[in-house]
């Protein structure tokens, strides 16, 4: 089926409450998370990182492998308690939520159903296509019932995690004025939950994770995007502690 063409135009920060989609001026056009590798602090930290890797014959990687699994494998279908709940968006198929994404936006419809979130943040922009990952998870989303007394705000100006965060941090910001952030709970796969809780914690939210899928999968699928997942954690962390040993101001606000 496919989506209806206000759903699918890429906007920017919108906040919906019991309205559709409106016409907005556009956006900038489609970007890549790979933009990042031009950065000269990106590429610092990603040598680091293989050094790291290759002095300790590749034991670095198997340690963030088995954090990315713990956390993939612990972590819960809900939140200890009600709060703004942040979904993650994912690259679409044609316009429209490929699996992984789906189950994200299911997790969130059944945290709307059971009553522990009445706030969705759709997170994601134009990472190829014509419609923002935001805009087809809210089309996702009215398609499968959601409640018209669900507060849905989307974000769709990123390509990628970090920005993902920056992008809901101001928005939430902007809402809440000087009484804080509130708490959230991060929506997403559980392969991407451990470096969503880290780019959050760093980013100063009280966040919590919620995993999308009810067990984690033991499919070679998954386990490659574990594998993937964790190099890029340990390409965060790493990069973030080396910053801080050398007093790298530049770098260490990368991801502030």
């Amino acid at each position: 089926m496919k989506l209806p063409r206000t759903l699918c135009r890429p906007v920017k920060l919108a906040r919906l409450r019991r309205s559709p989609v409106m016409p907005v001026p556009l956006s900038p056009a489609p970007r890549s998370p790979w933009h990042y590798l031009r950065d000269r602090d990106i590429q610092h930290a990603a040598a680091v990182t293989v050094l790291a890797v290759l002095l300790s014959g590749g034991l670095v990687w198997l340690g963030y492998l088995i954090h990315v699994c713990r956390v993939a494998a612990r972590s819960p279908l809900a939140p200890p308690r009600r709060m703004i709940a942040l979904v993650f968006g994912r690259r679409l198929e044609r316009d429209r939520p490929e699996h992984d994404y789906q189950l994200r936006l299911q997790r969130a419809l059944t945290l709307t159903q059971q009553q522990q979130t009445a706030h969705v943040l759709l997170l994601g922009g134009c990472s190829g296509g014509q419609c923002s990952e935001a805009a087809a998870g809210h089309a996702w989303l009215q398609q499968h019932g959601l409640s018209a007394d669900v507060q849905v705000e989307l974000e769709q100006e990123s390509v990628d995690s970090l920005e993902n965060l920056r992008h809901a941090r101001r928005l939430l910001q902007a809402q809440a004025g000087q009484a804080g952030l509130p708490p959230v709970a991060l929506v997403t796969s559980r392969y991407h939950l451990a470096r969503c809780l880290l780019l959050a914690r760093h980013l100063g939210f009280d966040s919590q994770p919620v995993a999308a899928e009810t067990e984690l999968p033991w499919q070679w699928r998954y386990l490659g995007l574990l594998l993937i997942e964790a190099g890029y954690l340990m390409w965060i962390d790493l990069g973030l502690r080396w910053a801080q040993l050398i007093g790298h101001r530049r770098m260490r606000a990368r991801i502030s």
